[in-house]
């Protein structure tokens, strides 16, 4: 009998999942909630709980990591925004978890690629091809791609210049580069802390500044005025005891 029941059940998942109304393409995200994040800070929880609800009003998986739906909404609606499902798209940092690139496959984009060092070696799932790569160094061919992401990664360890460097010769000319980062308004002491085999660090406006200048040096340049003004720490490493924010900053390719 219980046999029975979980066949029965497992048959209605698998005709819900293949009903029109779930094969539907996702609702358009709202460009007037995702756009003022661009090139800011996240400065209060509100922020955080409209982002979860616009992802799962257009039927998307948030992510579990709550706080980090914020920056995933900005990436989503900027790259929907400036780019077409033709386009080769590219996630910086990109486990099996990720939540980016799937959702760009539910949109229609069909040259989906994410690097991360976790990856042992390449894998295709769906459109999408995840390979080990360092994101300092790719394996791409120059003007690869119309977009890249790089989302909650940079802080642990990356060189910024090196980053900035090999985004800059991946974008075609007019290609954006959104990079999202752990950040508050003054220095937090993270002396001695590691994580994931790097210290910690919590980036600040002093610092963002600086990326500005060497991105400019690449060809790189902002696609709006910044806004770091802080607010809430929205953000705690509980392991840590760390409270701070996060802050996207949104870049094109010019030549």
């Amino acid at each position: 009998m219980k046999l029975r029941f979980a066949a029965q059940t497992l048959l209605e998942r698998i005709r819900h999942l293949a009903s029109p109304a779930n094969s539907r393409p996702p609702l358009p995200l709202p460009r007037e909630v995702w756009a003022s994040g661009v090139n800011r800070a996240l400065r209060t929880f509100g922020q955080v709980d409209a982002a979860v609800g616009i992802l799962r009003a257009c039927g998307l998986s948030p992510h579990g990591d709550r706080p980090k739906n914020w920056d995933l909404l900005i990436a989503l609606g900027l790259i929907l925004e400036r780019t077409s499902p033709a386009d080769p798209i590219l996630e910086m940092g990109s486990p099996a978890y990720t939540k980016f690139l799937p959702a760009l496959a539910r949109y229609g984009y069909r040259d989906l690629q994410g690097i991360d060092l976790v990856w042992r070696a390449p894998e295709q799932r769906g459109v999408i091809r995840f390979s080990p790569m360092n994101l300092t160094a790719t394996a791409f061919p120059d003007q690869s791609f119309a977009a890249i992401a790089c989302l909650s990664v940079v802080e642990h360890g990356v060189d910024i210049e090196a980053y900035l460097r090999e985004a800059a010769r991946l974008l075609r000319p007019g290609g954006l580069l959104v990079t999202s980062t752990d950040f508050w308004c003054q220095p937090i002491d993270t002396s001695g802390l590691a994580a994931y085999g790097a210290p910690v660090r919590i980036f600040t406006g002093a610092d963002l500044a600086d990326w500005l200048g060497l991105a400019e040096k690449v060809g790189l340049f902002p696609t709006g005025p910044l806004d770091l003004t802080c607010d809430e720490r929205v953000v705690t490493w509980k392991r840590l005891d760390l409270h701070y924010t996060f802050a996207t900053l949104a870049l094109e390719r010019r030549d």
